[in-house]
Order: C-alpha cells, then sequence, then structure tokens
C-alpha cells in the first residue's frame, strides 16, 4: 500500500495523505481525485510515500488518478512551492490556481477542437539599429540565466529585439514565454508574433478567454505543442517543458502584482522563473521600476539601452510645459492645447487627449447643502456617468439612476464637478463639430472584440481625436498620431502615496511616446499649475535616468523599498473596531521579531477604508533584511491563525507590498 500527498486548493498549509494501491514516483505531479468532507476535490499529487503519519485505517482512498495530462513537471512544481513559500501562501493554493478552471472541476466540459487559426502573410525582420544589434548579441551570448533589463526609450524597437531573440529560441528547439501587463495588449503583440512565426504554434493565456480555449492553449503549451505562449500574469505560471526564454514587456506595470488569492507579482516570479530553469530573462521598459532600475546599477541584473528610436526619420516628441496658472481654460482645456488641437485637425493628423479618470465627472454635488454623490457602500464618491445617466462606484461596483433632485434639500440646481473622459469628449466634440472624436476607456472598451474594432478605426484614419485613459498610454503605434495632450496629472504630485511620483513619471513618459513615432514630428503638451516641479523637468528632458537617480536617493534617505523589505497584514470587517483590535493583536505576536530587526507599525485604516459595507485596515511589518523579513513570517502566520477572530472578519497577508 502506497500514500499520496496531495496538494489541494485550500488555504491550509499542509497536504492531505490518501492511500492508493500501487502509486510510484512518476505519478507525482498528476492529478487525482479524493473525498473531502462530504464531497470529492480535484488536487495535485506532490510526493509518494510508504507510510502516513496517520494510522493507515484512517486515511481514505483516493477516488481516481487522473491521466488525461502528462503530470506537472519537478521545475513547474518547484516554481509553485517557491511561490508558496515566498508569499505566504498555501502550497495547494499555488499550484491549482496556475490550472485552468477545466482542468480543477470533478465534471469537467467535454472539450471541442478549437478552430484553426487564419493563416497570415509572413513579415521579414527589419533592418537592426546599432543599438538593437548590440542588445540582441548580448543576450544571445549568455544563454543561460542572466536578467538583463532592457530600457528603450518609446519607440525604439524593443519588440523586435524580443522577436529576434524568439526566432533564435524556437530555432534551437525550446519554447518561448512572453509577459504582458493587460489584455488589452495582448492582442496587438500577438498578431506580430504570428506574423513574424506563421509556421509555429502561437497560444494566448489570458483572463478574457473562454475557458475551452484557455484550457486548450494551456494543454498545448505543457504538450510542448505550443512554441510561443503570450500572456498576462497568470501565464508565469505555464507549464512549459522546454522553457528557453522569458521576456516580461512593460516590467514597471503595477498590473504585474496579483491583487487577490496569492498575492504575487508575476515580475518577480518570471526572475525566479528563469533562475530555476538557467535560462536568460529580459525585462523591458521605457520606464524601468525603481527596484529594476536599483538592481541594475547594483549590477544585480545587466542594462542594455536603446535610447534612439528604430524609425529613422522618428525622433522624441517635444514636450512643452503649460502654465494652466495663466491660460483660460475651458473644461480643461486651455489656450494652448486647443489651437494646437485645431492646427493638427487642419493638417490631417491625429491627436490625443490624455486624462486618467473616466466617467462624466468624479462627483455630483448640491451647492446649496452640500451633499455630494457618496457611495453608501464605500468610503468614495460615485462617479456620474452621464451617457446613461448612472451614478456608479468604481469600487464596488454600485450604481443608481442620476437624482432629479437633491436628495437632501430638493435642490435641482445639483451639479457635476470635476472631469471624466465622458465630459471631456462632449466638449472636445461640441467645440470641434467636424473632428471625429473617439473616447477609448474601460467603459467603451469592455472586450477583445471592440478594441480590436476601435484600434482599426484609428489605424484607418477614422479618428482625429482622442480621449482616452492609461489604455492609451502604453504599446500602441498610431504612425499619424502627432500630439498628446495631458489634462489633469497634478493631483499625482501630492498623492499620500509615495509610489505616486514614479508610477505617474511612467505614465507620462509612456503616454508621451504615442505621439511622432514615423516621419512626422511629435509634440506633447503637458498643462500644470507646477511647470517648475522637477518630476516635470526630467519628462520635458526624457531623462528617465535622472528622475529613478533622485528618486531611489529619497526611498535610501527615508528608509523605503528597495532600501527595506516591507509585508503587510490587512484585515476587514463589517465593523472598523473589529478589524483594528485584530491587528492589534497581531502587532503583540510581531513584537517578537524586533530583535531580528522586524519593526511592527501601528494598525491604520486604509486609504480607502471602507469597501462594499467592509471596513479595511493594515499593519505594516518593516526589515532592512528581505531573509530576516522572510525567516520571520511563516512563524508570524501561525501565530495569526490562532488568534480568534469574528465569523465575518477576513484577513490576508501580502508581501513586497505595492500599496501602503
Amino acid at each position: 500500500m502506497s500514500f499520496l500527498r496531495v496538494a489541494l486548493d485550500l488555504p491550509l498549509h499542509r497536504s492531505f495523505d490518501y492511500r492508493w494501491p500501487e502509486a510510484s514516483a512518476d505519478d507525482i505531479g498528476l492529478r487525482v481525485r479524493v473525498p473531502f468532507g462530504r464531497g470529492e476535490r480535484i488536487g495535485v499529487i506532490v510526493g509518494v510515500a510508504e507510510t502516513s503519519d496517520w494510522p493507515a485505517e484512517q486515511v481514505r482512498p483516493a477516488a481516481a488518478i487522473l491521466r488525461d495530462l502528462p503530470p506537472l513537471g519537478a521545475d513547474f512544481l518547484a516554481l509553485c512551492d517557491f511561490a508558496a513559500r515566498y508569499y505566504q501562501a498555501a502550497p495547494g493554493e499555488a499550484i491549482l490556481q496556475a490550472l485552468p478552471a477545466g482542468l480543477k472541476r470533478l465534471a469537467p466540459p467535454q472539450r471541442r477542437e478549437g478552430r484553426g487559426v487564419r493563416p497570415v502573410a509572413a513579415v521579414a525582420p527589419p533592418e537592426l539599429t546599432d543599438e538593437q544589434r548590440a542588445a540582441l548579441a548580448a543576450v544571445s551570448a549568455a544563454p543561460r540565466f542572466v536578467p538583463w533589463l532592457l530600457h528603450g526609450v518609446t519607440g525604439s524597437g524593443k519588440t523586435e529585439v524580443y522577436l529576434q531573440l524568439m526566432a533564435a529560441t524556437l530555432a534551437a528547439g525550446r519554447q518561448a514565454l512572453v509577459l504582458v501587463p493587460e489584455i488589452n495588449l495582448t492582442p496587438q503583440l500577438e498578431s506580430r508574433v504570428r506574423a513574424r512565426f506563421p509556421q509555429q504554434r502561437v497560444v494566448a493565456l489570458h483572463s478574457e478567454l473562454a475557458e475551452a480555449a484557455r484550457e486548450r492553449h494551456w494543454r498545448e503549451a505543457q504538450a510542448g505543442e505550443a512554441a510561443i505562449v503570450l500572456g498576462t500574469r497568470l501565464a508565469v505560471f505555464a507549464s512549459l517543458p522546454r522553457l528557453g526564454l522569458i521576456i516580461v514587456d512593460e516590467e514597471h506595470d503595477p498590473s504585474f502584482k496579483q491583487q487577490d488569492g496569492m498575492r504575487y507579482s508575476a515580475r518577480d516570479v518570471a526572475v525566479f522563473r528563469a533562475r530555476l530553469s538557467d535560462i536568460p530573462i529580459v525585462l523591458g521598459s521605457a520606464t524601468p521600476s525603481l527596484e529594476s532600475w536599483a538592481n541594475a546599477q547594483a549590477g544585480r541584473y545587466r542594462l542594455l539601452t536603446l535610447a534612439g528610436r528604430a524609425v529613422a526619420a522618428a525622433r522624441l516628441p517635444v514636450v512643452n510645459l503649460v502654465d494652466s496658472r495663466r491660460e483660460t481654460v475651458r473644461e480643461g482645456i486651455g489656450a494652448a492645447l486647443e489651437a494646437a488641437l485645431a492646427a493638427r485637425l487642419e493638417r490631417g493628423e491625429q491627436s490625443l487627449v490624455f486624462l486618467n479618470r473616466r466617467g462624466y465627472a468624479p462627483v455630483l454635488a448640491c451647492a446649496a447643502c452640500g451633499w455630494t454623490s457618496r457611495c453608501r457602500r464605500c468610503a468614495a464618491n460615485l462617479v456620474l456617468h452621464q451617457a446613461d445617466r448612472r451614478l456608479r462606484c468604481h469600487h464596488c461596483g454600485f450604481e443608481t439612476r442620476v437624482p432629479r433632485a437633491c436628495p437632501t434639500c430638493g435642490n435641482q440646481d445639483i451639479q457635476p464637478f470635476g472631469r471624466g473622459t465622458q465630459r471631456l469628449e462632449a466638449w472636445l466634440t461640441e467645440r470641434f463639430p467636424a473632428a471625429r472624436v473617439l473616447r477609448v476607456d474601460r467603459d467603451a472598451v469592455k472586450s477583445r472584440r471592440q478594441w480590436e474594432s476601435i484600434l482599426e478605426r484609428i489605424h484607418a484614419g477614422e479618428a482625429d481625436i482622442l480621449v482616452g485613459t492609461q489604455m492609451l498610454a502604453k504599446g500602441h503605434d498610431f504612425p499619424r498620431l502627432t500630439l498628446v495632450g495631458v489634462v489633469g496629472a497634478d493631483a499625482a504630485l501630492f498623492a499620500a502615496d509615495w509610489r505616486a511620483p514614479e508610477r505617474l513619471f511612467a505614465q507620462l513618459m509612456q503616454v508621451a511616446g504615442r505621439a511622432g513615432r514615423a516621419e512626422l514630428p511629435g509634440e506633447v503638451l503637458v498643462q500644470t499649475r507646477y511647470p517648475e516641479h522637477p518630476l516635470y523637468a526630467a519628462l520635458a528632458a526624457h531623462d528617465y535616468p535622472g528622475f529613478a537617480a533622485a528618486q531611489l536617493q529619497e526611498r535610501r534617505q527615508a528608509g523605503f523599498p528597495p532600501y527595506a523589505y516591507q509585508a503587510i497584514l490587512r484585515a476587514e470587517a463589517p465593523a472598523m473596531s473589529d478589524a483594528i483590535a485584530f491587528l492589534a493583536t497581531a502587532r503583540a505576536h510581531a513584537e517578537v521579531g524586533a530583535s531580528a530587526g522586524i519593526t511592527a507599525y501601528d494598525p491604520v485604516p486604509l486609504r480607502l477604508s471602507r469597501v462594499a459595507e467592509r471596513d479595511r485596515a493594515q499593519l505594516l511589518l518593516e526589515s532592512g533584511s528581505r531573509r530576516a523579513l522572510q525567516d520571520f513570517l511563516p512563524l508570524w502566520r501561525e501565530k495569526l491563525e490562532t488568534i480568534r477572530v469574528p465569523a465575518k472578519l477576513r484577513w490576508h497577508l501580502e508581501v513586497d507590498p505595492l500599496e501602503c
């Protein structure tokens, strides 16, 4: 009699034993159907033993070992084990969350053959610039584990470097994994990859895929049939038996951090996976994360630079700072930006007005009594969406109709305050009636099909003025777009989040990079009340290294990451007092780590203290040593699991948080 050690998708930091008559080490990595409680679950075999810590008569037999897939490889299980240990998750959570939903069901849906991929005409690679050739040669000369940071200005041809590295990897009989931060970047990159490699199987892995398609793509990757896997953060756990290269595009993007379940950073997990597989990894960005930049400056990553644009006639856009204190501003648009838009319309060129706030207005308010459209479930305002006359919460999803009069005093003259993309779109349509104004945000684009349709319209020249959020800020190449106007950026200069300057600079550099990517020269107008601010000066000079050096110096002096390591314990409950009481007890347990250099701060409410009728608070742990923090967290977590909490209180532990 043998015993199977089975990992289940449960928040329990252990495996479960089940009897099986003839198990062997070859069964490790297979899925298994096992009894649990009064029902059954799908688990993964992580070990086989001749004995169990439990009396044999108390160990239940497994129902069936599922052999419809090859076993998950040892490298895959090792990757999940690392992620579980580092991010303080249960091993079963790490393994099972990586599998498609159909592979975790007791009665999986019947699989259908996928529709054939439409053939595409092969596209020959363009002539490389000297900088591209140097970057390609450097990575190709180091086929084993090296983390490369590819710092290339917008339009410098980072994607072409990726494609040629993929070609070399495929020629060696290996697979390539390419991670992008957002789903809307996947179709564009996928089409370029398919055009370059029409004879290779290319699959995508992201949350917008239908369940059957995602399972089919996952199976093809695990079987080694897919040569290239493109995906968002969860694709970092794709089972790839012949993995030879990992690429993380826009590596600075916070979308690579998972915000529920096991809260992992796909970028950091990718670096560990490359190390585990002894293969190169390329982290690419025009504005690298300060953590990656610090690693490059310290020699832990190797830095590659693309300082010029790939198109010979293209130049970086001129960035002009417009002092909005000295201008007449109408609906957020100053005179200089209005004139620049008119000039582009006369020349038949495209413009982009960037405002990273969707909806019509951030709040509806009554001047008579001070009423504002607050969400009754959250500590946030309801945003006015004028197109369908609704008030919506962008945090919990609650919505209601726009009231005819103030609910408090009956005043019928309630007004929108502030502006979002819908309001900007309406004003631009009125101001330029002959222009084709196209809004691009998450209200206008809700599916891949809509996104592809909008991109086709832009490339076909069917839009003159684009009004967009960060959806348009990165990864897109519009040859006739020559003007970018930035509205409403100043609020982020004084945000409470110490990461806000880094995120604002990256966002502005990325959106500025949409202008002048072909032969036509580009211009960027940034409307600001603080044109003398150092961040804007660095932006105007396209000086990411200077900005990064200043930010890293400030963080070193303040003791912030990457010069400190953090973990956050968050709790939420119907009453704030319960959340704070739990965190206070947790802090008392954390004080034993003081001798190891662990600092536990006081519990505090989150900045957005209430979401979906639940109050939220947090407790920050910090250390100057990553190892000391990692040694302490498992011991602390065990203590946390012994604390008696109210039935409706929920808590989670997050390592390397992006939101403090």
